[in-house]
């Protein structure tokens, strides 16, 4: 078994034992710490969860769309992908083109009213639907602000022009790999009024030594339940992929947490997940045929012996 995954879970419970009850931006309210950190070693397997079955296939299509620079979840739909959904419909519920019954407060309201939870789902539905097959709809609503895609891939300049970061970070390590400013950054003040949600992982930094090219991500609010496994297994094979365009082998990943918290209404989920044994850690493959980050496609990146838990739901707190 993995020390990876005992890394997570052990948090999960230091949240359970010694968080704050705190208030947040959802209403749902948290159990809460504050400055927390976990280390993966890229050795001991992917670090992809097994005491629940965490979808591979949603991370490596977010993290796709987030090297092109896209910032419309269309693309996402299309794949199939429902992981940015209810930021897009809450811009749509908010405007005053949507004339439907109200669809707000669904964290809560579905747990209780079957028939809310009912038209919530019918709704969403419409909305992925005309996202799918009118553009303009798409290109009004899909569209999520100046999210990570584009901070990544089109860091707006003040004189003009704009910052490639991911290209440069390659470039960077390719010819400075003792550099102290292997840095991609995520959070733009200036982007923060015009994005769906502001940055959750903030900034992120390159480390080589020892031949091995290793990770430390900052992440300002980290949902432990639902948000964490994905980011976990995003920022680990974002290190695999810059690993392997800049010739060096993945070392650890570093998760370092501001606010780590459980919401309320994951509590639940939180306590069975940790009744679970854990399995071997799955392996990841990358197409070696691939020359450059940006042409990875869905077929060229893959997981062998996957073998988790069963999934647990939980709902969004939006």
């Amino acid at each position: 078994m993995s020390q990876n995954e005992q890394a997570y879970l052990d948090t999960l419970q230091d949240i359970l034992d010694n968080g704050a009850i705190k208030t947040d931006r959802t209403g749902t309210g948290t159990h809460s710490v504050f400055g927390r950190q976990m280390r993966f070693d890229m050795a001991e397997g992917f670090p992809l969860l097994t005491t629940k079955r965490v979808p591979f296939k949603l991370i490596k299509n977010e993290l796709l769309w987030f090297l092109q620079g896209n910032t419309n979840i269309k693309y996402l739909l299309e794949n199939n992908n429902h992981i940015w959904d209810e930021w897009a419909f809450e811009k749509w519920i908010d405007s005053d083109e949507y004339t439907g019954p109200d669809m707000h407060d669904f964290g809560r309201r579905s747990l209780v009213d079957e028939e809310f939870a009912a038209e919530y789902d019918k709704q969403h539905q419409l909305f992925v639907d005309r996202i799918l097959n009118d553009d303009d709809f798409a290109q009004k609503y899909g569209e999520l602000g100046d999210v990570y895609g584009a901070q990544w891939r089109h860091w707006q300049k003040v004189q003009g022009g704009f910052i490639d970061q991911i290209q440069d970070v390659i470039d960077q390590i390719k010819a400075h790999p003792d550099s102290r400013r292997l840095i991609v950054s995520a959070w733009n003040p200036e982007s923060i009024p015009t994005q769906a949600l502001p940055p959750c992982h903030v900034l992120f930094q390159f480390y080589v030594a020892d031949g091995k090219l290793s990770l430390q991500l900052y992440q300002r609010s980290a949902d432990m339940f639902l948000g964490v496994p994905f980011n976990i297994a995003s920022y680990s094979l974002l290190l695999h992929m810059v690993a392997t365009q800049t010739g060096y082998e993945a070392g650890e990943f570093v998760h370092t947490l501001g606010d780590a918290h459980i919401y309320n209404n994951h509590i639940d989920q939180v306590n069975e997940q940790l009744t679970r044994p854990m399995a071997d850690l799955p392996e990841l493959w990358l197409n070696p045929e691939v020359k450059s980050i940006f042409d990875y496609t869905m077929d060229d990146i893959k997981i062998k012996d996957y073998h988790p838990g069963k999934s647990i739901k939980a709902p969004v707190a939006v």
